[in-house]
This record gives C-alpha cells, structure tokens and sequence, in this order.
C-alpha cells in the first residue's frame, strides 16, 4: 500500500512540474506594473486554455497534498 501511494505521489509530482510550465506566462511590461496596470490584471476572469490549466493545477495540487499526508499516516505506522 505505502508503494502504490509513493509511486502515485511521484507521478503527481511529475504533473505537476508539467502542468506549471504550460500555463501561459503573464507578459506585463515594466512600465504597466510601475503605473498600477497590475492591480486590474488579476481581476479579469480566465477563460478558455488558462482557467482550463488553473482548474488542472489546483486538482494535482489537492492530490499531492492528500497522497502526502496519507503517506505520512503509513509511515508512522
């Protein structure tokens, strides 16, 4: 048991260095975040591939951390 939720965190690790590097960069020159354009670009909505990716990320996340703690409890034991 404790092998399968270490190669599952692995593989999840894995995704997730994947999923990082695929999310689309914010391109802000340095002008727009001096001049406070920065303060509105976190209040429009993702759409499409971004809020896509957003929703991919926070999943692998929840995972990670719950196949972590459960190895945790196993470990323990």
């Amino acid at each position: 048991m404790y092998n399968l939720f270490m190669t599952l965190l692995i593989i999840v690790s894995i995704l997730i260095v994947i999923v990082t590097m695929m999310q689309p960069q914010k391109q802000q020159d340095a002008l727009n975040a001096l001049s406070g354009g920065a303060v509105f670009s976190g209040q429009t909505k993702k759409r499409g591939f971004e809020a896509f990716m957003e929703k991919v990320t926070a999943i692998l996340l929840v995972l990670f951390f719950a196949f972590a703690i459960v190895l945790a409890y196993l470990s323990s034991k």
